[in-house]
């Protein structure tokens, strides 16, 4: 099979496999009852790089660039690594002022994930709009909640099975 026809038709397949999580119910965990995730994972898959984040049995796949992989897995393996990325940035900045995250809400809109990141310094806690990549990210770093609403999880949760992917 020639180059071009794998990738058509790994395109199809990702796309496949990303419909139900795009037509996934919109998810609100201001309506919905919330679920907080009990553990990140971040995967190699045929598709690209995969952050999978699980709770009840179930993994919600969000698809992340390499640097963001990168900061997540480092911070999950408790590493430093040689030169600090955005994320290690971050961290660094809010802890030297004595700021935190208190937790990140990730919610499906339209078909794109998105993180309300809850960062409390000096008496003031705020919530910040931000990609869901780097939510995650520095909620790991920071060793706070991630949560999502159970209805995202219903409707973007895949029952955990062994499949094509590997630790990164």
């Amino acid at each position: 099979m020639t180059a071009c026809k794998q990738f058509v038709l790994s395109l199809c397949i990702l796309g496949t496999l990303a419909l139900p999580a795009a037509h996934a119910a919109e998810s609100s965990p201001a309506f919905s009852e919330q679920v907080t995730i009990a553990d990140v994972q971040v995967r190699i898959s045929d598709h690209g790089i995969v952050v999978l984040l699980l709770a009840e049995g179930k993994a919600i796949p969000i698809f992340v660039d390499l640097t963001v992989a990168l900061s997540i897995q480092s911070a999950l393996n408790g590493e430093k690594l040689p030169r600090p990325f955005s994320h290690d940035l971050m961290h660094t900045i809010l802890d030297a002022y004595g700021g935190k995250v208190l937790r990140t809400v990730i919610t499906l809109k339209g078909g794109t994930y998105y993180g309300a990141l809850t960062v409390a310094m000096q008496d003031q806690v705020k919530t910040f709009d931000s990609r869901s990549s780097d939510s995650i990210a520095l909620a790991v770093h920071f060793k706070a909640p991630i949560v999502v609403g159970r209805d995202l999880l219903e409707s973007a949760g895949r029952a955990m099975e062994k499949s094509k992917t590997e630790d990164l």
